[in-house]
């Protein structure tokens, strides 16, 4: 299989794709151990590859010292605390984690806001799946695809940045 195609078939799981809702999170608190593999099978489409990992024992240890993740209750993480674990998965690939910090004011993920975000993400990446799937369908230069999509998360990075700055500045109020 050449890159094309399996950048086709990327985009076309990708397509399909959810993260869990609210409501497919454990109910149950998990020991970090299980939180690292749940997460890992949960978010493996957004790995760059087999060797990469989104997230180790130490980084969620760092989350919680720098109060972007509440502190977990006698060692166990429950839905809040997944819920919370996969978001900071997804932004820190484009945010600081000060500026996710920011984002969840270092309190309980709430179902509202998790669904807000899965909502937001879910639609960027069925949509970039769908461009992405179609400029392979039409031939189109995977490195010109690949530069416009990174033009356009670094902008849209930027702007996100910008509102963060801003609200930290002034005392984290919308």
């Amino acid at each position: 299989m050449d890159a094309e195609e399996k950048i086709l078939a990327w985009a076309r799981e990708g397509r399909e794709l959810s993260c869990p809702l609210w409501e497919q999170l454990p109910a149950i608190p998990l020991y970090v151990d299980q939180v690292l593999q749940y997460l890992r099978d949960s978010l493996r489409f957004f790995e760059r590859d087999e060797e990469d990992v989104l997230l180790t024992n130490s980084m969620i240890n760092n989350y919680v010292k720098k109060d972007v993740l509440p502190h977990p209750e006698k060692k166990k993480y429950s839905r809040e605390h997944l819920a919370a674990l996969t978001v900071i998965c997804m932004l820190k690939q484009v945010l600081a984690i000060q500026d996710i910090g920011t984002l969840l004011q270092g309190k309980p993920m709430d179902p509202e806001l998790y669904g807000a975000f899965l909502s937001a993400h879910t639609g960027a990446v069925n949509e970039t799946c769908r461009e992405l799937e179609e400029s392979c369908q039409r031939g189109a230069d995977l490195r010109r695809e690949a530069l416009r999509l990174a033009a356009e998360a670094n902008a849209k990075r930027a702007a996100a940045e910008r509102i963060l700055c801003e609200l930290a500045l002034d005392g984290g109020k919308e």
